[in-house]
């Protein structure tokens, strides 16, 4: 059971920053910060900042959005098993939110919070592909709640699969996990769950009703089980991320069973991430597989899984998600990099060098030493035992 211990100096580091945050939220408690900031975004995007509050809980700080008078929505990772959380009115002042047990496997969990005063909610639409998006978050270095630039619908939530998320390039950052995403007229159409170089990711605000359905105390069993696994997973993964090196066998079993447990499709990336560094690539592949099941427009996902293939020089098995990748994000460099190696390797000629003139288009100065490993490309290296 030592694998399981959650007294690392990561979780010490997150609690310090819990600590931290909520003080600097007390001192900054002052009737000017009650006025929001100046906001250069479209008025109804700017006005629904009014409905998004930072928070505190398992993550240190995230974000929630008000969906009724007293009750709020937030991601479920920045809670994990917390039945309590701290919610920061505008000017500072803290209060007390009650998280609503749920068995929903989706990244969503709702607050309840009685101490809320009177202000607006934000109703629900769903995204359009040509709309642009906007993440109301919280800005930690800016003590405030933000409404970021605008970016765009990269994918729709892929039809006949429940968990699927929205894909779309509205810039976030830490803090924001929970927060709102907007559409130009202050609609609600996801809560912000993860993402990174580009590429971010809400659950659709569309999901409020699958998630109302299994909410409540019929499923507190459950809904304790699945915080636990987040907690347990989160601190796993932190763990290692201090600790470095290679994973042992009980090691490896733990992240993945826990992460997989936690039904959270972000947690199954970052463990999947883990457990291929520290060379358990067999259980990182499942879990890379068990995301893009849920949620095959997944780029970071798919990025990941080809990533660990890599990494065990399985690049037959690279191969399938590699033109998935070149239609959908044939613009980034390692996309390109792995194409031109594994499609080298593998036979896929025709694959490495449509990549190779992509490469030569977007980073010329990377494509004399790609026209050489075309041209005298060096042995194949062996495909790696797990």
């Amino acid at each position: 059971m030592a694998a399981f211990a959650i007294s690392s100096r990561a979780v010490a580091a997150r609690r310090l920053l819990s600590f931290a945050v909520v003080v600097l939220a007390l001192l900054g408690a002052t009737p000017a910060a009650a006025q929001l900031a100046a906001c250069d975004q479209p008025e109804a995007v700017c006005d629904s900042r009014s409905a998004v509050f930072a928070i505190s809980a398992f993550d240190p700080v995230g974000s929630a959005v008000r969906i009724g008078p007293n009750r709020l929505v937030t991601a479920r990772h920045v809670v994990a098993d917390e039945k309590d959380v701290t919610l920061f009115l505008a000017d500072g002042t803290p209060i007390t939110a009650q998280v609503i047990p749920s068995g929903y496997r989706a990244d969503l969990v709702f607050l309840e919070a009685g101490g809320l005063p009177p202000g607006p909610s934000l109703a629900v639409s769903e995204a359009q592909p040509d709309s642009a998006l906007f993440t109301v978050g919280a800005d930690v270095g800016r003590q405030q709640i933000r409404a970021y630039d605008a970016g765009a619908v990269t994918a729709l939530p892929a039809q006949d699969h429940s968990l699927a998320r929205l894909h779309h390039t509205a810039y976030s950052q830490p803090g924001n996990s929970g927060g709102a995403l907007v559409n130009a007229e202050g609609y609600l159409v996801g809560i912000v769950a993860s993402g990174g170089e580009g590429r971010f990711e809400a659950v659709p605000a569309t999901a409020l009703a699958a998630l109302e359905a299994k909410s409540g105390p019929d499923f507190a069993e459950e809904s304790a089980e699945i915080g636990a696994a987040i907690r347990i997973c989160t601190t796993l993964i932190e763990n290692h991320q201090v600790t470095r090196g290679r994973l042992d066998a009980q090691q490896a079993k733990a992240i993945a069973t826990a992460c997989g447990r936690s039904g959270n499709r972000q947690l199954f990336d970052l463990a999947g991430q883990t457990l291929g560094r520290g060379g358990a690539g067999e259980a990182a592949v499942a879990l890379f597989e068990r995301g893009l099941a849920e949620d095959p427009n997944a780029i970071n996902t798919r990025l990941g899984l080809v990533i660990t293939h890599h990494l065990l020089r399985d690049y037959e098995a690279e191969l399938p998600h590699l033109h998935w990748l070149m239609e959908r994000a044939g613009d980034d460099l390692q996309v390109l990099r792995f194409a031109i190696q594994a499609g080298t390797w593998a036979g896929d000629t025709a694959l490495a060098q449509r990549a190779f003139e992509r490469l030569k288009q977007i980073n010329p100065q990377t494509a004399p030493a790609a026209e050489r490993f075309l041209r005298e490309p060096p042995p194949r290296p062996p495909k790696l035992a797990n």
